[in-house]
């Protein structure tokens, strides 16, 4: 029993990590006048990109397919809240709260699946998955430290008519 939960949160872990990429690349894409919250993020989606490579390799050596329908899911869950986030004058703040708490979700869910694949004797899966689990807790962390910044900045540009604040 324990093997079949495993795979399954592999293959949602999958699905959240695209679901990240796709967050990511909409928030990158968008923001112009917060260069050290554009770096991170740049970072971070390398991170993300890398992460679900790992995953995908890891669940080919098990066996393992990724769930297309979980993937999609994820992907439109992401451009929901991209255009969601577009619409937002005060995006870049709304974003990083997000961000924070996906970011949360994702450490939670690493968390269970290193617990699981311990249970289950594999690894290899607790090797990758703590590997992820220090990135995201790395971005959960500074994200954490930088909100603040963020929100003070954007406070300050909306303040300023002939700057655009969102951005």
């Amino acid at each position: 029993m324990e093997a079949k939960y495993l795979e399954d949160w592999l293959r949602d872990a999958h699905a959240m990590e695209k679901q990240a990429e796709e967050m990511l690349k909409a928030q990158a894409k968008r923001i112009e006048h917060y260069p050290t919250l554009r770096a991170r993020i740049d970072q971070h989606l390398h991170e993300t990109e890398h992460q679900a490579e790992k995953l995908e390799r890891l669940m080919n050596e098990l066996g393992i397919d990724t769930s297309a329908v979980k993937d999609m899911g994820g992907k439109l869950t992401a451009f929901g809240q991209s255009l969601g986030g577009m619409m937002a004058g005060d995006e870049v703040v709304k974003g990083g709260i997000a961000s924070y708490a996906f970011e949360c979700f994702e450490i939670a869910n690493y968390k269970a699946l290193i617990a699981a694949a311990e249970q289950a004797n594999q690894p290899e899966v607790v090797r990758v998955c703590r590997e992820i689990l220090q990135e995201e807790q790395a971005m959960a962390d500074w994200l954490d430290q930088h909100l603040d910044d963020t929100t003070r900045t954007f406070l300050a540009r909306a303040d300023d008519n002939d700057v655009q604040a969102k951005k």
